[in-house]
Parts: C-alpha cells; structure tokens; sequence
C-alpha cells in the first residue's frame, strides 16, 4: 500500500512485485488485487522464485509476468486455512469468481485466463491444440521455461505465461527499457511498519486506556502523569497507523492542534471545559482520518466500508475507556487513589502534612464558610497544589494561570476537588 500510493504521488511508470510467496489469506488477496487496481501505470511481476496459490493469482492480475530461471508457479485452488478442503459449495463460488476476475485482465494475454483457470480448478483441462497440458483432476503448476514455451502459428503465437526469463529486475527492466533508462526505488516492509501491524491490531484497547488517562486527568487537579500518558498512547495510535501507510501528513496536524488545545486547557484555562473538548474531539478525529485508507488523486469517497473499521475501532475504545473508568470509581478507594496519588503528583510529591480534605471525598470539603478568606500558596500552583488559611492546607486550584509558592491568595469558591483561588493583585503570578 505504502508503495503503490508513492508510486502515484511520484508519477512513476510501472511498479513491480517482486514475488516469493507460498500463498496466504484469500481476504489479504483480494485487498493487494483492490490496490493494484488503484495504480494507473504498467505492473508486472518477477517470480523470484516462487508464486504458488495466492501468489500465482495476485501475479495474474499484472500485466505482464516474468521469472527467474528457478521459478516456479501454480496450484491456486482455495483451501482452508489449516490446509483442508472448502465445503464444496462454497469452493465453487470461489473458484467461480476468481476466474472471472482472472478473464476480466486477460485481454491481450492469449493462454492466461485458461493457465490460471487450470491452476484454481482441478477439474478444468487444460488443452491447446491437440496438446492437452492439464487432464482433469489435478492443478496446474509451471515451471519458468514451460511457461516461456510458444504455442500456436503465426500472429497466434505467444509464450503459454512468461513474457520472458531474467535473473533479476534490472535484467528484466533493461529488456523492457533499455539499460541507464530507468531508476528503480526499492520498498521493504520496515521495523516499523512491523510494528504498527502489531500496534493496529490492539488500536481499540490503546485508545480505551489514552481516554480513560485524559478522563482522569480532567477528573483532577493539575496537568500530570494521567495526561502525558493518555496523550502518548493516542500518539501511539495515531503513528501506527501513519507508519503503516495509512496516514498522510494532514491528519497530525489535526491531531497536534487537538492535542495543543487540551494542554492549553489543562495548563492555562482550567474549568473552561469547551477549550478541552474541542481538542478531544480534533485528537479523535484525526485518529479515525488516520485509520481510514484514503488514496492520493482520488476523490474523497465515504462510502464502501472506507470509515467502518476505523469508527468500530473508535468503539471499542470509548467502551473500554468507559468500562475502566467505572471500575476505577467502584474498586479503588476514593481517599487512597484520588487523594494521595493524584493530589500528591499535582504537588509534586510534596511531605507536607495532611490536608484538610485529604480525609474528606471530592465535594465533601466543608468550606463554604472559607470563601473571600484570605491565604497563601503553601505549593507552587500548576494551577492546582495546596494553599494554607489559618494555619490549615487545603487542596486547591487557580481559576486562571499558575502562581508560586508564597503567593497570597483569596478564595473566590468551592470546586469538586477543593478550593478555586486566585492570586492577590500585585504579587508575581500568571
């Protein structure tokens, strides 16, 4: 995929698969056919030095096939994937359109419609003249000179399948374009192209667990380890999927504005919730763009299934972000995991004693009686930390911006988690 789209972007004039393969899956047959149809230009494949079952199928659909001199093709009959025989229906309608899909590309190929069909078929003969190359009841495989023979008279003459035999790809584009007239990029599956195939397959798990890290980042004080690691995994996913040839360029600039939004939010303008979620929902956008394979000089089309797996994987995510966090509000103890762990990460891990409502859950914080009292910021305030009033700490928030530890504060009102302060006029704040 990631080849084939670079082809088109770069204009190239043929794109040719270096072929080695003793089959696979009949889906991941049908997708690599689906995208070589999306490229204009010539294909052709170089049998190096094996297509057997999906690979003398997907070699089919080229327009021209080439081999090296060890090379070998055939026997492309559908089985299962534990080498065992269809159900016998079943394998009927298989073998019935993957000839028909052979005969639709056959056209100026005079033997290969009826070559293929005698590799998916046991039960087609194969039979040119009077020489009969295939009896019923078995596949069809050819070596690379037994494909290269010539059968037929005349303006009917033609190679049985091989367009010719050749050691390697530049012997064969010199053949075909004439030596110093070409130049040849070179794909390889990368590391970490291996790596986001393992990455896509958990994308609905990785953005349950990013989700639920920004839930309960939004859920407490201060900008901390929930949030970097909510944001990483969704990073995580989005680069998978970019890596995985999914992905243009455009979708992270989306996902990086999102992103940008939800820090400003969580750093800068707490509460305001609209910041945030604006951000969110341009993080989870990008992520759906990213999944969804859209092709380069193509109009955006929705339809076809094109955003089904990416908004099922998006799904999945939200349910298990959802399921995670209730079971965090009804396993974990509120005093021990909202209080000590999170509270104390906003203040940087700060010995300092107990709080007032480090004994007391969110929104039972009994300081109605505080508002328009006067303190000091007793932590740095990120805009959450704590402050101290009479001689007491209690968890608090800025409503804006960040101020230093020593900063006089007043209480403007109660918050879920606390107190929400501002800084005094004229001391050092932001």
């Amino acid at each position: 995929r990631r080849g084939l789209k670079m082809a088109i972007d770069q204009g190239m004039v043929m794109v040719v698969l270096d072929m080695k393969t003793p089959g696979g899956r009949l889906d991941v047959t049908f997708d690599i056919m689906e995208a070589l149809d999306r490229f204009d230009g010539a294909t052709a494949t170089l049998i190096n030095d094996e297509a057997i079952s999906a690979g003398a199928f997907i070699s089919a659909m080229t327009d021209e096939i080439y081999f090296v001199p060890r090379g070998v093709i055939g026997a492309a009959a559908p089985v299962m994937s534990t080498g065992g025989e269809i159900d016998e229906s079943m394998k009927q309608k298989i073998v019935s359109f993957l000839r028909a899909r052979v005969r639709s590309v056959s056209e100026g190929h005079l033997f290969r419609g009826q070559v293929i069909s005698a590799m998916i078929d046991a039960d087609y003969e194969l039979k040119i003249g009077d020489e009969v190359l295939k009896p019923k009841g078995e596949l069809l495989s050819l070596t690379a000179s037994e494909a290269a023979k010539v059968y037929g008279e005349g303006d009917d003459a033609a190679p049985l399948l091989a367009a010719g035999i050749f050691a390697t790809v530049e012997e064969m584009l010199d053949h075909r374009y004439g030596a110093g007239n070409y130049t040849i990029t070179r794909l390889e599956v990368t590391w970490s192209e291996e790596m986001a195939q393992w990455l896509n397959s958990i994308a609905p798990l990785l953005l349950g667990l990013g989700l639920l890290g920004l839930f309960i980042e939004f859920k407490t004080p201060g900008f901390g380890v929930f949030g970097l690691l909510g944001g990483t995994l969704l990073a995580i996913v989005f680069l998978s999927n970019y890596a995985a040839g999914l992905s243009g360029h455009e979708p992270a600039i989306v996902f990086a504005v999102g992103a940008l939004m939800v820090v400003l939010e969580l750093i800068f303008f707490p509460g305001v919730v609209i910041v945030a979620l604006t951000g969110v929902l341009m993080m989870l956008g990008s992520l759906v763009w990213a999944m969804a394979d859209f092709w380069p000089n193509e109009p955006l089309n929705l339809t076809g299934g094109v955003l089904t797996e990416p908004f099922m994987n998006l799904g999945l995510g939200l349910l298990v972000a959802i399921a995670g966090a209730m079971l965090l509000m009804r396993v974990l103890p509120r005093g021990w995991f909202w209080d000590k762990m999170v509270l104390a990460a906003a203040v940087g891990g700060s010995q300092a004693a107990p709080t007032r409502s480090s004994t007391l859950a969110p929104g039972e914080v009994p300081t109605d009686a505080l508002i328009g009292r006067r303190g000091v910021a007793a932590t740095a305030l990120f805009p959450s930390g704590q402050v101290e009033i009479e001689g007491e700490r209690y968890e608090a928030r800025l409503g804006m911006g960040f101020a230093e530890a020593g900063t006089p504060v007043v209480v403007v009102s109660r918050g879920e988690f606390g107190l929400v302060v501002e800084a005094e006029s004229g001391e050092d704040s932001a």
